[in-house]
């Protein structure tokens, strides 16, 4: 994993409906900033990841402070999880694909385990 300080450190920014969606090449860029376990879907228009814990109070410790960071950043990911495992889905509604602020999140959530 390539570092994540530069992403982490930046703060969201709101994206407006007619901003285009991230172009693949600066998806796939953002990307390599990020830990291997992110992946883009849905034809590059989301980033997810899967987490594994070792037991149930540590996956609900790692959503709730997911969950406090999607709600300071005020960009809220799709978020399931299980005794032991928890999925993430970032991607920006208004403008139907990734902006910048969805890799952001993305090295905030990666900082937490760091």
């Amino acid at each position: 994993m390539t570092t994540t300080n530069a992403l982490s450190a930046k703060r969201c920014i709101p994206c407006e409906g007619g901003t285009k969606p991230l172009a693949a090449p600066a998806a796939l860029a953002l990307q390599k900033q990020l830990d291997p376990r992110w992946r883009l879907a849905d034809e590059g228009r989301k980033l997810e990841a899967d987490f594994e814990f070792k037991n149930y109070f540590r996956t609900l410790a790692f959503v709730n402070a997911a969950a406090y960071i999607a709600i300071s950043e005020d960009h809220h990911p799709e978020i399931t999880f299980g005794y032991k495992t928890a999925k993430f889905e970032f991607s920006t509604h208004a403008i139907g694909g990734l902006s910048e602020n969805d890799f952001i999140c993305a090295a905030k959530l990666d900082a937490l385990l760091n």
